[in-house]
């Protein structure tokens, strides 16, 4: 099954929480998406080393999606378009080069009427 979609740190965050429909969302989605190196970071940081363990499996059921110079440049002109954090403009470059739908539950930042690559997976 090819990649389709770049998945949120605040999804898998909603996930490792007990959301529901964060769960679901991602066993629908198991062969379909990628995490981004960044997002490995942001949730690997929240965990000590003997719960990383548990929490590396599941981020190693998805293909990581690094940053390149062409990544980074554009993750920069991304940022001082839409004023976005850089760990957005770069979720949010990966996904462009990637030629990858973006999935987020973040639609202040996100907000897929202005972003025609951003799905929102839920709300809550």
């Amino acid at each position: 099954m090819a990649i389709e979609i770049l998945i949120d740190t605040v999804i898998l965050v909603d996930h490792l929480n007990g959301l529901t429909v964060a769960t679901d969302f991602l066993r629908k989605n198991w062969g379909r998406g990628a995490v981004s190196v960044l997002s490995r970071t942001e949730i690997l940081a929240g965990y000590g080393l003997e719960e990383q363990k548990e929490v590396v499996r599941l981020l190693d059921r998805f293909i990581p999606l690094g940053i390149d110079r062409e990544v980074a440049d554009l993750a920069c002109r991304l940022r001082l378009r839409h004023r976005w954090r850089v760990p957005d403009a770069f979720q949010a470059a990966i996904a462009q080069r990637q030629k990858l739908k973006f999935v987020t539950r973040n639609t202040r930042d996100f907000p897929p009427e202005s972003h025609g690559f951003v799905l929102v997976a839920y709300t809550l």
